[in-house]
């Protein structure tokens, strides 16, 4: 009995000790999980303060974190002012045609549409619209034509050359060429879509799809002679062939290449936006600038800080889809 106590015993302590083991490598995967990045983010903003009291513009002094957190808070309460002066111009509205109403039954009473200022975070918004417009029909062009790349070798052979011709241009070189075809050709009397939007997403579609169809094309053309011997012996059809073996082979590539894609879409919008001047986040800063007030650095600090964490949250987006469509799901992604 007393043997048997003493290996009870010990068997416990081990688990304790096992137990205490785990405990302490879980504590320090979190604090460098957590601790590294938050520390970074300490000595970035202590230099970005110290270097900004150094800096002295024609608009004053450059902004710090604590006067872009005063323009974020200065932001927000415009925003908030603006949406309540937009419900009060339709409440005004919605009462004076409930009196005309009242006194003449027949009155066809109109809504008018408020033409406020868009505030900062409406620009946020159309800017997103604009982006993921654009990257959806980059998609929808380059992974179909990336596969067909891929899978025939003539074809790589024919249009690999111009695609190493257009892959480099620059989106200030195709603005003035898209401005001038959708000013051209998208010609109606009641537009859907206002044409520096369309200017804007085309430009973005141009410049975002090749990295796309370049991963596309490699993933494919990559695919193991193994599988591809497997769909001969099967006599898969072409389409079989591409749904069952293709696609699931080059998903990692395809998703290497959309988020090379949607990183170049999102930096390609700023610039287009700010020569299409249509309204997003790129025009913000360009009015920013060219109002030139003593809040103007510090507005435009907190629309380059914003830029770079929509960019972030996007990439962590597509990480994610990556994970979820890929069937290898002990692959490290980053």
């Amino acid at each position: 009995m007393s043997s048997i106590r003493m290996t009870l015993a010990g068997v416990s302590s081990i688990a304790g000790v096992k137990s205490n083991d785990t405990m302490s490598s879980w504590l320090k995967r979190s604090a460098r999980a957590l601790g590294l990045p938050l520390l970074g983010l300490v000595v970035f903003l202590m230099i970005w303060q110290a270097g900004a009291k150094q800096i002295h513009t024609s608009l004053g002094e450059f902004p710090g974190p604590s006067q872009v957190y005063q323009q974020t808070l200065s932001l927000i309460a415009d925003h908030n002012a603006e949406r309540a002066r937009e419900s009060d111009f339709y409440d005004r509205q919605e009462k004076r045609n409930a009196e005309r109403i009242a006194k003449d039954p027949s009155y066809e009473a109109k809504i008018r549409e408020y033409t406020g200022k868009p505030t900062f975070f409406d620009q946020i918004g159309t800017s997103l619209v604009t982006v993921l417009a654009g990257f959806f029909i980059a998609g929808l062009i380059a992974i179909p034509l990336g596969i067909c790349i891929g899978l025939n070798g003539a074809l790589y052979s024919a249009l690999n050359p111009i695609i190493q011709l257009f892959k480099p241009v620059s989106p200030l070189a195709w603005l003035p060429l898209v401005t001038m075809v959708v000013s051209a050709v998208y010609v109606t009397p009641d537009p859907l879509f206002a044409k520096s939007f369309l200017t804007s997403l085309f430009t973005v579609s141009l410049c975002c799809l090749w990295p796309t169809l370049i991963n596309t094309a490699v993933g494919v053309s990559a695919v193991s002679p193994d599988l591809q011997n497997v769909s001969k012996v099967l006599r898969l059809s072409w389409g079989t062939h591409v749904v069952k073996i293709v696609l699931p082979s080059s998903v990692p590539m395809i998703f290497t290449g959309l988020r090379l894609s949607l990183g170049i879409a999102w930096m390609v919008l700023i610039a287009a936006e700010m020569l299409a001047q249509n309204p997003g986040l790129g025009k913000f800063v360009w009015d920013e600038f060219q109002n030139g007030s003593s809040d103007s650095l510090g507005r435009i600090m907190v629309a380059v800080l914003v830029i770079g964490l929509i960019g972030f949250l996007l990439d962590r987006i597509m990480l994610l889809l990556q994970r979820a469509f890929s069937w290898d799901k002990k692959a490290i992604t980053r």
